[in-house]
């Protein structure tokens, strides 16, 4: 740095150093801004007193109009709002409700006849702890809301009863209720002369509905697992929520016909005449296993309301079980002239599945029980009667792998110089080649097995929903709707969980014994690297019964059997139509097709048919390729 750069920084230095001084507020002009500062202070401290003043004026009048409209509503529902509750009991052979004059509601519900897993003779569907329904109205200054008005209750018999709660002289909340002779209940709601208490445009009323679902069953996980909050559409259809998830005010875009709180065997629904409009609120909310409560259900809903009270309200309430044949015949009692699909709430599986159950195990059932025998004689009689109708399906497949494992060593003749690796696809068509000589097709027995296949999803669908199996006992098994544990633990462990199901045990040794057929059946037609690679998948086919046993350790004792019984008559049959094959009997009608193939040839098609022309491509690709090394040699 030179000595001119020097005194420029200087300069420059002193310049802003006597500007800043020159700029400098005099003591005058400090006290001036000191003054006008603390006048800001006190504008701003004005203004917040007076935004505070009024929101506490604010608070003030809406406490005060909260108060008045306190004072409308008790000037109203001064009766209804200081009387005393009781209990109305409306009860026929099936049902026992009891509707609390506090809210003029459903209170309690005992189906009887079943037993619930504690042993009571009949069960609780819920009581004033676990349900709720409320009614809201809102008017123009009022709101009305039906758990907070106690009824007075008239024309009471043992299926009927009318609660009047009484707002004002000519002014009165009816409900009407009307038992029927099973599980049907209807209840109709009108506001008597109140139609100068809502706004013109009011034309909906608000329903409120929650519930606490109670443990009903013995097998808290399995029950748990098929109770679902469910609705139907009104355009058709239902669906539900998931079971296992929580799942809190999901909005249901489409207009419904009911809801329902359903148990795996009992359901509470209500029905709306007039439908429940678009967006309903459902929320299901799954419970600990301690608490012996399944989930909570809650039902946020909007239907229409006739102000005038020349229409009313009219709802159908359903309590009991979910038995495929009784919904149907319910439907039949509603009034309201609708394709309820009740049925839905017993859940027979996807599409293809439900239409299986529906339409072949459904009567199979029906028909076997009229015969009254028991329930677990009822499914292996199932089994069989499947057993047959399958017969010649299975047979198909056996004769096809029996075809296979006795033109064994002739495979094994046409392909032994197929050995390097490059040279598997000749190994593959030179089997099929043999295979085709003799009019034999690796894949004939394929497809009757896979048709096999619906049928035990159905079984699997349709068993654990069958009310028909509850508390049947059977053999050592108490409740073929349950599991059947022969050892049990106090605390639930990972993946097993507190017993062992004996059933569940039996069927996966039998699924063991007839995986080492199957296995045994399919090395015997394997050759080369196929046999050694089924060595390999040894290991997987003993691991499926193994995860069986964790899965179906919880499941009903009715669906481990009829798994067991099943398994046990395919091993049956394997060993049978084994025992019955004469394999030179077969070779020698596989050499007559031969011969008869030889004497009129026909065009490969099929799988043979699009290996040779793989084959032939691939032989094309390896003919380039050298063509190409030579090219550049």
């Amino acid at each position: 740095m030179d000595k001119n750069t020097i005194i420029g920084f200087v300069l420059i230095a002193a310049v802003l150093i006597g500007f800043s001084w020159w700029q400098q507020p005099s003591k005058e002009e400090i006290e001036e801004m000191r003054k006008q500062d603390s006048l800001a202070l006190i504008e701003k401290k004005k203004a917040d007193e007076k935004a505070k003043i009024a929101q506490l004026a604010a608070q003030k009048k809406a406490e005060q109009a909260k108060s008045e409209a306190a004072q409308d509503t008790t000037a109203l529902f001064h009766a209804a709002l200081n009387g005393q509750a009781q209990d109305i009991v409306l009860k026929n052979e099936k049902l026992e409700l009891t509707l609390s004059t506090k809210g003029g509601t459903v209170t309690k519900a005992v189906v009887k006849g079943f037993k619930d897993h504690q042993g009571n003779t009949d069960v609780t569907l819920f009581d004033e702890k676990d349900q709720q329904l409320n009614f809201l109205l809102a008017g123009k200054d009022v709101n009305i809301i039906t758990q907070e008005l106690v009824f007075t209750p008239s024309n009471q018999t043992d299926s009927t009863v009318t609660m009047t709660a009484v707002a004002a002289p000519g002014k009165q909340l009816v409900m009407n209720y009307t038992l029927g002779k099973d599980y049907l209940l209807h209840m109709s709601m009108a506001a008597e002369g109140m139609n100068g208490l809502f706004p013109p445009t009011y034309k909906q009323m608000d329903v409120e509905w929650t519930d606490r679902c109670r443990q009903q069953e013995k097998g808290f996980t399995f029950e748990n697992q098929r109770s679902a909050l469910t609705y139907h559409f009104t355009d058709g259809g239902t669906d539900y929520l998931n079971e296992t998830k929580s799942q809190q005010d999901k909005a249901v875009k489409e207009a419904i016909d009911w809801v329902a709180f359903k148990n795996q065997y009992f359901s509470a629904v209500m029905i709306a005449k007039d439908n429940f409009a678009e967006n309903a609120l459902m929320t299901s909310m799954p419970q600990e296993k301690e608490t012996h409560y399944l989930k909570q259900y809650g039902a946020k809903l909007k239907t229409p309301f006739d102000t005038s009270g020349l229409k009313a309200s009219e709802f159908e309430f359903y309590y009991g079980p979910n038995d495929f044949r009784l919904l149907q015949r319910i439907e039949k009692q509603s009034t309201f002239g609708k394709d309820l699909q009740m049925e839905r709430l017993v859940y027979l599986g996807w599409p293809l599945i439900r239409y299986i159950n529906r339409y072949f195990t459904l009567y199979v059932f029906d028909w076997l029980t009229k015969f009254g025998l028991n329930m677990g004689i009822v499914l292996i009689l199932i089994t069989l009667l499947l057993k047959a109708i399958t017969y010649p399906l299975v047979k198909k497949s056996y004769m096809s792998s029996a075809k296979m494992r006795v033109l064994k060593p002739k495979i094994e003749e046409a392909t032994k110089q197929y050995n390097k690796p490059e040279d598997a696809m000749q190994k593959q068509q030179a089997q099929m080649a043999i295979y085709s000589k003799y009019g034999v097709s690796p894949l004939s027995g394929c497809l009757p097995m896979l048709i096999q296949m619906p049928i035990w999803i159905a079984m699997f669908n349709y068993v654990p929903n069958a009310i028909q199996l509850r508390g049947e006992s059977f053999l050592w098994m108490n409740d073929l709707s349950t599991y059947d544990p022969i050892v049990e633990w106090g605390k639930s462990l990972w993946a097993i969980g507190d017993h062992i199901s004996l059933t569940c045990v039996l069927f996966c040794g039998a699924n063991i014994l007839y995986s080492i057929m199957t296995m045994r059946q399919q090395k015997d037609q394997m050759v080369g690297q196929q046999a050694e690679q089924m060595k390999m998948m040894q290991w997987m086919m003993f691991l499926m019964p193994v995860m069986f046993f964790f899965i179906f350790n919880d499941y009903s004792s009715g669906l481990n059997f009829y798994y067991f019984v099943s398994l046990f008559f395919s091993a049956a049959i394997m060993w049978t139509l084994r025992k019955t094959t004469n394999d030179e009997k077969l070779l020698a009608y596989l050499e007559e097709r031969r011969k008869e193939n030889e004497k009129n040839p026909k065009k490969q098609s099929g799988l043979a048919a699009r290996l040779e022309a793989m084959q032939k491509q691939a032989e094309e690709m390896k003919r380039q390729r050298e063509q190409q090394m030579n090219k550049y040699k």
